[in-house]
């Protein structure tokens, strides 16, 4: 059954290729995810809830997020949850999920400069 969404699978901001050199395609679920982890990068709302002290701030940032990645159309509204973990003075991760309308949850860890898509 061919995949309702499909795009360019992007790693390490460049084009992941197969062993024949051709680009690799990313479906439905993981396309996705993809494509939240991008929106998230480019709002650059990560970085600044990172470089942030003020808590209020940074959980209104943290709103705003979510309300970004519940107005994609293939995600359930109201689904998205992200969870900030201070893994050491200076290191913050934040895990977000979220339900599509169709290929079931999405998990990803996101830091203040990547998200990487859990498994």
């Amino acid at each position: 059954m061919p995949a309702t969404y499909c795009d360019l699978l992007i790693i390490d901001d460049d084009l992941a290729l197969d062993a024949g050199g051709y680009p690799v395609l990313v479906p439905d679920r993981a396309c996705i995810a993809q494509d939240i982890q991008h929106m998230i990068r480019e709002s650059g709302l990560l970085v600044d809830i990172v470089g942030e002290r003020n808590v209020r701030k940074r959980k209104t940032n943290l709103v705003k997020l979510s309300l970004m990645v519940d107005q994609d159309t293939r995600i359930k509204p109201g689904t998205t949850r992200i969870e900030e973990i201070w893994t050491s003075r200076e290191r913050v991760e934040f895990w977000l999920t979220a339900e599509t309308r169709k290929f079931g949850r999405i998990s990803f860890l996101a830091y203040a400069d990547e998200a990487k898509e859990a498994k």
